[in-house]
């Protein structure tokens, strides 16, 4: 997913906060999720994922105006949990790199994780 980094994104010297990478990457896992056509949140079942941990690895910076693109991985799985390696780069060029690890929630509880959902986080 390619995103812009705006004004909102930067500090005064038009370098982006270390926070707004986390916030990239959320937007392109949901984005990915929409694309496909998957409830996010389904109220129904009272069912979703949340982050429980989340390793960040900032190697580069990013500044006002620059085009940067969100890539998502699935490293691995198990019953309850999936770890995602989400990199973003600038011109080709590495800038952050994070694994995620999301728990599935069903009624707030950990649940097994829905193999459709593993399915779409796999094929990307």
């Amino acid at each position: 997913m390619k995103i812009r980094v705006y004004y909102e994104d930067t500090d005064i010297g038009g370098i982006v906060y270390h926070s707004k990478y986390l916030n990239f990457c959320e937007r392109a896992r949901s984005q990915l999720l929409f694309d496909k056509g998957v409830d996010v949140f389904n109220s129904e079942q009272n069912s979703g994922f949340v982050v429980k941990n989340i390793n960040a690895n900032f190697i580069k910076t990013a500044t006002l105006g620059d085009l940067l693109e969100v890539k998502t991985k699935l490293k691995e799985y198990s019953k309850v949990t999936i770890t995602l390696t989400q990199t973003i780069y600038k011109e080709n060029d590495k800038i952050f790199q994070m694994d995620v690890v999301l728990v599935y929630l069903k009624n707030f509880k950990p649940s097994k994780f829905p193999e459709e959902l593993l399915n779409y986080f796999n094929t990307n």
